[in-house]
């Protein structure tokens, strides 16, 4: 076979191949009711117990989450926490935001890793729970690389701004319905557990 017959071939191959994969593509455009999807309707995501319809928005038009416990900290820092879930795993996820109500950008977040896991980096790792009931202290879970199931590289938090975070621990007992949630440089939370 000459040079210019495999080009011919390779070229006539690779134009099947697009071809093909422009068809796969245009198959993925719709619904499964035959429609495009612009024609398909979505529907707005319905509130839970204890949200009403008329939940507040931010700026980007979401529904404001519901604040369960607030906890001050240094230099105009206030821990949101907006849910304690207990998980299917046995785990229980906490999880709410860090504002910085302050007029300077925070960086002093070494603190908030504790000293056990600070192979996480900056993170709130530090974060315990303490269940009084049944006096005893939770720890933030780790993989199996020693990192923390929680916020990493949190190292500063600018002036006005908030940052989501969460952290895993184990879940206490079931007839646990309320813990302290502690994270270092901030004022005790006490929180109860949904789920």
């Amino acid at each position: 076979m000459s040079m210019r017959h495999t080009v011919k071939v390779r070229a006539g191959a690779a134009v099947v191949a697009v071809s093909g994969l422009a068809f796969a593509l245009a198959g993925c455009g719709g619904g499964d009711d035959g429609k495009p999807a612009s024609a398909q309707s979505v529907s707005a995501p319905q509130p839970t117990a204890g949200q009403s319809q008329n939940a507040a928005s931010d700026k980007s038009g979401s529904a404001a989450a519901t604040i369960i416990a607030t906890a001050a900290g240094e230099e105009g820092m206030v821990l949101e926490i907006n849910e304690a879930r207990r998980d299917q795993g046995g785990f229980l996820t906490v999880s709410g935001n860090l504002k910085n109500t302050g007029a300077k950008d925070f960086n002093h977040t070494t603190a908030w890793r504790g000293n056990e896991l600070t192979g996480s980096g900056e993170s709130v790792a530090g974060a315990t729970l303490v269940d009084k009931a049944g006096k005893k202290r939770y720890y933030v879970l780790r993989d199996t690389e020693g990192r923390c199931l929680c916020t990493t590289g949190v190292n500063s938090i600018g002036a006005g701004k908030a940052l989501p975070i969460f952290a895993q621990f184990p879940a206490p007992p079931t007839t646990t319905t309320e813990v302290e949630f502690n994270l270092p440089t901030f004022a005790s939370a006490t929180i109860k557990i949904s789920g």
